[in-house]
């Protein structure tokens, strides 16, 4: 596009003496073009938005022969997603009011304007329409985003009620029994006291693997393989030993793909912690072409049969980007596979 507007110039000799600011106004849009703002969160370079606008707009002044008229609705569009649609209607209106002003103005036929102004509101809306498009996906899929959260945590807190809670109601129970025997029969009661104190353990146990588990994804500042390697150390003083490695050359990875592998190696690590009764868990992750491959595994007892609420969740959330969940009982241990596009 912005090919054409300067093939354009250089061809129409009548714009010969305007070059030279033809040459700053092109290379003041490509600078803008660079640093521009797409959305609503960058606050910082939002003024690159306004100005990026005013440079495209320019252009017909410096000697475009009009072919900038695509770009200054690019501008446009860009507001729109960083101001607002009300904004960049605003500016079209303001835009299309100039248009037919100061051509009728200066005796051009009034024909010739309405032709121009035409084709700036059927473009513009298109342009809109568009833009309205992207941004009323982008709020679907913010609100799917909250749904999964909402989703995940309504299952945390159904599995932290039936571990610890049965550990707490259990620890209750034993030391009325204490109280009660105390006097009667106290080695009994020193019986409930120690039993009470194990179960203590083991809910304290529980209590810190789900803090774990509700860590945010960005360790420290850590994204993509970074995360996993710290989640997988997160989990080296639980008395199972924890490896993780990974192969082949890294590459960016979506948020919503590093949030699932994520998941993965989370409920892999969990899973063998509290149901395989493992000594040893190693993920691997590998960077293959096109795809990406998680591995988790553990030596311990394996896993009865079907798949649990954690597991079938996940395998949903996997199948919603295209790839594949695979577990079952391996050689030696358990085995959770998760293959995502990349």
């Amino acid at each position: 596009m912005l090919g054409a507007v300067v093939a354009v110039n250089l061809l129409d000799a009548g714009y010969a003496p305007y070059r030279g600011l033809f040459a700053v106004n092109i290379a003041l849009v490509l600078g803008l073009w660079l640093v521009l703002p797409w959305s609503r969160g960058h606050r910082g370079r939002r003024l690159a938005s306004p100005a990026f606008l005013v440079a495209t707009f320019a252009l017909g002044l410096t000697g475009s022969a009009g072919t900038h008229v695509p770009l200054t609705l690019l501008a446009i569009a860009n507001v729109a997603f960083v101001f607002g649609m009300r904004m960049a209607a605003a500016i079209l209106a303001g835009q299309a009011a100039l248009m037919s002003a100061i051509p009728l103005a200066v005796g051009r036929p009034m024909a010739d304007v309405l032709r121009e102004v035409g084709f700036l509101v059927v473009f513009a809306a298109f342009v809109l329409g568009m833009v309205a498009s992207v941004l009323r996906a982008r709020q679907l899929a913010e609100r799917v985003r909250e749904l999964t959260v909402a989703q995940e945590r309504g299952r945390m807190a159904a599995e932290m009620h039936d571990s610890i809670g049965h550990h707490l109601t259990v620890i209750k129970m034993g030391l009325e029994n204490a109280e009660r025997f105390r006097d009667r029969r106290p080695e009994a009661a020193w019986d409930e006291v120690r039993q009470a104190k194990e179960l203590t353990a083991a809910a304290l146990a529980d209590a810190r693997r789900w803090v774990r588990a509700l860590r945010p994804l960005a360790l420290d500042g850590h994204l993509g393989s970074a995360a996993l390697e710290r989640l997988a150390d997160s989990f080296s003083g639980t008395g199972v030993a924890v490896s993780f490695d990974v192969t082949g050359t890294e590459r960016l990875l979506g948020p919503d793909t590093e949030l699932v592998l994520y998941r993965v190696l989370q409920e892999g690590l969990t899973n063998a912690l509290r149901h395989a009764g493992a000594r040893f868990v190693r993920g691997s992750l590998a960077f293959e072409k096109g795809k990406v491959v998680l591995v988790v595994a553990d030596d311990g007892k394996g896993h009865g049969q079907g798949r649990g609420f954690g597991l079938s969740s996940l395998a949903e959330r996997v199948e919603a980007l295209g790839g594949t969940l695979s577990s079952g009982n391996a050689a030696r241990g358990f085995e959770l596979r998760a293959e995502l596009p990349a």
